[in-house]
């Protein structure tokens, strides 16, 4: 008798089938890691009533993403749905959990994993792609006394994840952990068993040894770290952005080029005393090029100066729009060295709060998904998973933005916050809110 889980791909299977108490999988991109972990949290929600199963995720995206695919198994296996929650403190606030109730008395939870929301739950863990995780040790402290306490029976581990770089808590889980169930997937082993995938194609399209090795080779290559903390991003976050519209201000603007399936991104900045202030963020999806170049010229007249993407497609585009205003048209091509000098500058404005953002959740995760790579070599990479909201492209143009508002700052100066102006005043009414919470 046939069950949903025929479906699965032979490596898959095995996954599932594997009835360890611990288990680590490391297993290339592509290769349907989370569809496997979700068909055997539904499949045990089904076969053992009264079960409750938690995944945490990198980030929110990933979080509902996976989700999905636990809504999808228990159609599958015809498991009543009794509610759907997700639980936020605002519509556009970071989620903080998804859970299914089933009839049964099962649940299943999603979360995006950080060190706060990690305590409390005491149940079967999934830590979905674990490497990606920001404080995976503080998670891992947070988490593990739940899961081993033998008060709450035998509750199972399940950790899965691509490699992320050496230094991590995932790396020394699977080269020290021996107690764990480990199954290695490389994309050649995925695609000998059943994976319908052209890997020289993929391997051809990435044109990058070292994401290559890492991402689908399953290699430990370099070190890397989250650029964007969620607790730093919240600091920066604010529903209430007219300081940029002063008249005072002075804009300047950032447009990343998509590429493919990817948006092409205009963030517009007004510059104060206090630091820069988001005043409009315009996503262009499939949008051709010519509608994109008439555009910006609406857009360049009202900014001071404006940092283009002139990397492949943008070229051409950057070309046309400096020839039109001059040197208000910064054309930025994306170099390694370029891409480390306005990442950095972005983090910085974040740690110094010099920088305020609507309160987004795709804003949010944008800006959280992009991590800061250290190679063998020495050279600094900044990665972002493609996803089907783009590639962290309203980062990127926010961080041309600021880009385009620093060339015109002289070497050396630094902005300084006034006393009693409108973000000190912020950031002050926010520690005494903190302080008497």
């Amino acid at each position: 008798m046939k069950t949903p889980l025929d479906i699965l791909l032979p490596y898959q299977a095995d996954w599932v089938n594997d009835q360890a108490r611990f288990k680590i999988g490391m297993w290339a991109r592509q290769t349907g890691k989370s569809f496997a972990t979700a068909g055997e949290a539904s499949r045990d929600c089904l076969t053992r009533p009264g079960q409750t199963w938690v995944c945490m995720s990198a980030g929110e995206r990933q979080a509902l993403e996976w989700m999905q695919k636990a809504r999808q198994w228990s159609e599958a296996w015809q498991l009543a749905v009794d509610q759907y929650d997700e639980t936020r403190d605002s519509a556009e606030s970071l989620m903080k959990s998804a859970e299914i109730k089933f009839a049964n008395g099962s649940r299943i939870i999603a979360i995006p994993a950080n060190p706060a929301t990690a305590r409390g739950y005491s149940a079967n863990l999934i830590l979905d792609e674990f490497a990606f995780h920001e404080d995976q040790s503080k998670i891992w402290k947070a988490i593990y006394p739940s899961i081993s306490n033998p008060l709450k029976g035998e509750l199972k581990l399940r950790i899965v994840s691509t490699p992320n770089g050496q230094g991590n808590k995932f790396y020394d889980l699977w080269t020290k952990a021996n107690a764990y169930s480990k199954h290695l997937l490389t994309i050649y082993d995925a695609v000998k068993r059943g994976l319908p995938l052209d890997p020289e194609a993929l391997k051809a399209a990435i044109d990058d040894a070292e994401a290559w090795d890492q991402e689908y080779l399953c290699l430990f290559i370099d070190a890397a770290a989250i650029l964007l903390p969620y607790e730093l991003i919240a600091l920066c976050e604010s529903d209430v952005l007219s300081a940029a519209f002063e008249p005072s201000a002075v804009q300047y603007a950032g447009y990343d080029v998509g590429r493919k399936k990817d948006l092409s991104v205009y963030w517009e900045i007004s510059k104060l005393a206090d630091g820069s202030w988001t005043k409009e963020i315009t996503p262009l999806e499939k949008t051709p090029y010519n509608e994109q170049y008439e555009f910006l010229c609406t857009k360049i007249p009202g900014v001071r100066r404006i940092a283009i993407d002139a990397t492949g497609k943008g070229e051409m585009l950057a070309e046309e729009l400096h020839r039109k205003f001059g040197a208000k048209v910064m054309q930025c091509t994306f170099t390694a060295p370029f891409k480390n000098e306005i990442f950095t500058r972005m983090k910085r404005a974040f740690e110094d709060r010099t920088v305020r953002i609507p309160i987004s959740r795709e804003i949010r995760e944008d800006l959280h998904a992009i991590h800061k790579v250290a190679g063998k070599t020495g050279i600094i990479r900044y990665v972002a998973p493609h996803t089907d909201d783009g590639h962290s492209d309203r980062a990127t143009a926010l961080a041309l933005a600021l880009h385009a508002a620093h060339a015109g700052v002289e070497p050396g100066k630094i902005l300084q916050l006034k006393s009693g102006s409108i973000i000190s005043r912020a950031l002050a009414s926010r520690r005494e809110r903190s302080l008497i919470g």
